[in-house]
């Protein structure tokens, strides 16, 4: 699921997933929202097509919907992964993405600048943390057995 108002993220998001989908041997189906009265067409729409699993792209508004869309992943008992702890904690599948803790320091580097800091003096830093989180309580509902391997390097498995 993608937001066709951010085309950018949109088309990066399409493009990987096309990219994995090939690579596993899936088929793919780009479904849009743009908006919270999208998210009842999208989840008839994969129920209709039957889909296995559904990746949400990055997106800032999916992002403040997160909680929304890890309750609606579960009622309507969808494999989901989105990349925010919030979604898994709240009935999504699994997260995996950064830690919201290291938007801080975009925070740090814009007090940085606006203080006078020459941008190109400032050390170029990369995100190296990724978690996964896993919802073991929604596997169950869904009634998936996820592997021993994935379960131990999980960050966390919510019970």
């Amino acid at each position: 699921m993608v937001n066709p108002t951010s085309p950018n993220l949109a088309e990066v998001a399409i493009k990987d997933g096309e990219i994995a989908a090939r690579d596993l041997g899936f088929r793919l189906d780009v479904l849009q929202a743009r908006s919270e009265r999208d998210f009842d067409p999208v989840f008839a729409a994969l129920s209709k097509q039957q889909a296995g699993a559904l990746v949400i792209a990055t997106d800032a508004f999916f992002i403040s919907r997160s909680e929304q869309l890890g309750a609606l992943a579960l009622s309507h008992a969808v494999p989901a992964i989105f990349s925010y702890r919030s979604f898994a904690a709240t009935g999504g599948l699994m997260s995996y993405g950064t830690p919201i803790e290291t938007y801080s320091l975009a925070g740090a580097y814009t007090g940085r600048i606006l203080k006078g800091s020459n941008p190109a003096d400032l050390p170029v830093q990369q995100i190296t943390k990724v978690e996964l989180i896993i919802n073991l309580t929604t596997a169950k509902a869904l009634v998936l057995t996820l592997p021993t391997s994935l379960l131990i390097r999980a960050d966390e498995v919510i019970e």
